[in-house]
């Protein structure tokens, strides 16, 4: 069997980049936090347009009908 050691340069470099990696997955899930605020936002937005929308519609038909049936 072969004699296994570990080389601590090699070692020092893998280190580095799962600390690096680990920085970038914080960065992601912040960045993900946010994309996630901003969808909820225009989901709310989305509603509250549909519901100005459907209630000038509404008037708009109902004084159409008003003036239209005399």
């Amino acid at each position: 069997m072969s004699d296994f050691q570990i080389d601590p340069v090699k070692y020092g470099q893998l280190w580095e980049k799962v600390d690096q990696l680990s920085t970038k997955v914080d960065k992601l899930e912040a960045g993900m936090e946010e994309l996630l605020a901003l969808a909820n936002k225009g989901r709310g937005g989305f509603w509250v347009g549909m519901m100005v929308v459907s209630g000038l519609s509404t008037i708009i038909g109902y004084l159409t009908h008003l003036f239209s049936s005399k």
